[in-house]
């Protein structure tokens, strides 16, 4: 049994305008040791679905099951959640100057991390494991830095010291939702093999939310392709890059520039998002599919298995036989998706 495992789950806002149906019968499951990549463009419901796995969605209607060592999230109180976040679940926001006090050094603040749900170890200890924690990631002379102020680090530095007081309490479930937007890729790089790093040390589970198919490619294990509030896609990365399904994880992988070293010209997906209060009858992407046909107007395929494997599965009436699948996006596109070599 996987260590998290989402069933069914809706997430709804009412708003002046209608109601705003963020998340759609979401599931996925995050397996100890392994990354969990959910990808999609901005609006398609990947925070969404994880802060409110974690109960900071207030206001929200929320049905389905998250169910972590057989509690289930979505059903606790918030009490009872703060035991969980952070002792058994953390979480690595986008910005971390906004998670991190601007008046309080950061030392102080994985101190108090730390103390919050340790309250028999002493402020000497906890200091002690802060600056331990900020060596492990990386962080230069942790000594020293650990009683800067957020301002006094870089971007990047910010963000590995998030990594850290995500860590500070060696949860089980690490949530990283978009680790490394607005990092260079020098920067991202090294946050990213101080994840790995942590795992391979934890055996921490990771769900990484990220629409970068480049940082999937690199440390995903899975992925959750997520469009209109849906999964569209479920695969092994292997699968997601090398013998994808759904028009729209290919529509993703022709916008890469220069995908597999072949292409000179970028292929962007045609139109817009949906507006998640009216969505489009039938298929959420058939606007902007290039595959559509009258059925997909209609009906809202569910996910079938793709070639006979139960691991892949994808959202769309297209034959789920790889080999007319690959004929028949030779036919429309011009040629088939490379695959990265397998380790």
């Amino acid at each position: 049994m996987a260590l998290l495992e989402v069933s069914d789950l809706h997430v709804s806002f009412p708003t002046p305008d209608g109601v705003v149906q963020a998340v759609r019968g979401l599931s996925f499951a995050a397996e100890a040791g392994k990354t969990l990549g959910i990808v999609g463009e901005s609006g398609s419901g990947k925070s969404v679905a994880t802060q409110t796995i974690m109960g900071l969605t207030r206001g929200a209607r929320v049905s389905g099951q998250a169910m972590f060592e057989d509690k289930d999230l979505l059903a606790m109180d918030q009490k009872a959640l703060r035991s969980v976040r952070g002792d058994e679940v953390g979480m690595i926001f986008q910005d971390p100057l906004s998670s991190l006090h601007p008046y309080y050094r950061v030392g102080w603040q994985i101190v108090e991390m730390i103390r919050n749900n340790h309250k028999d170890i002493s402020k000497a200890k906890a200091k002690a494991r802060a600056v331990e924690l900020l060596g492990l990631v990386g962080i230069p002379q942790p000594d020293r830095r650990v009683d800067d102020f957020p301002h006094q680090f870089s971007g990047g530095m910010r963000q590995r010291a998030m990594i850290a007081m995500a860590m500070s309490l060696n949860p089980k479930l690490l949530i990283a939702d978009e680790p490394t937007t607005a990092l260079d890729v020098t920067v991202q790089a090294q946050v990213l093999q101080v994840m790995r790093r942590l795992q391979e040390e934890f055996g921490t589970a990771i769900i990484l939310i990220t629409h970068d198919l480049g940082v999937v490619a690199e440390v995903a294990d899975d992925v959750v392709v997520m469009y209109a509030g849906s999964a569209m896609e479920k695969a092994d990365r292997y699968e997601i890059f090398g013998a994808s399904h759904h028009p729209y994880t290919e529509g993703l992988l022709q916008s890469l520039p220069a995908y597999g070293g072949v292409r000179e010209r970028l292929h962007p997906i045609p139109g817009q998002p949906p507006s998640l209060i009216n969505l489009p009858g039938g298929c959420p992407f058939h606007p902007r599919c290039p595959y559509v046909m009258d059925r997909c107007r209609i009906e809202e395929p569910p996910l079938f298995e793709v070639g006979g494997n139960p691991t892949h599965t994808s959202a769309c009436w297209l034959t789920l036989d790889l080999v007319e699948r690959t004929a028949l996006r030779d036919k429309v596109v011009g040629g088939q998706l490379p695959s990265p070599s397998r380790p």
